[in-house]
Order: structure tokens, then sequence, then C-alpha cells
């Protein structure tokens, strides 16, 4: 039958926007550092280690409190004794 369809007019088939179905092609020659900055750049999303040495004490305190605010404190961290 010609004309069938198998989803509603403007659902999958070619209609799939550039940006979703980019999204959909594996990346795994990118590094994680190319993974945070196309995150920031597409999504307007960031990621941020409290590691991260090119953050200033300042910065990376904010980004700390920004953190416990919307995600909760961070779990104690124990230091290990080797004896």
């Amino acid at each position: 039958m010609t004309g069938m369809r198998f989803a509603p007019k403007g659902y999958g088939g070619h209609r799939v926007r550039r940006a979703y179905a980019a999204a959909l092609q594996p990346r795994s020659h990118l590094t994680p550092e190319q993974v945070r900055r196309d995150g920031w750049h597409e999504q307007h999303m960031l990621a941020v280690s409290l590691d991260d040495h090119r953050l200033t004490w300042p910065e990376r305190e904010l980004v700390r409190q920004l953190g416990e605010r919307l995600y909760g404190k961070l779990p104690a961290v124990r230091e290990v004794r080797n004896d």
C-alpha cells in the first residue's frame, strides 16, 4: 500500500531534526573535555569537577555550593590509614 503511515505526521522518518539525529551518532572519538564543551554549547549544560586546576578557590567553592544546593551534600570522605 502506498501512503501508509506508521506514525502521525511530523513524528519520525525524515522529519527528525538534525540536532536530534546528530545526538544519536556515536561520539567515541571525542575526549571527555570535548564532550563537556559540546554539552555546554549544544545543551547549555555544565559539567565541572571540583578538582579542576583551572578554577580558583572561590570558583571551586561556588561550584561546591551550587552542587550541594541542587543535589545535596557530598558523602563524607574518610581517609584510609596505611599501617
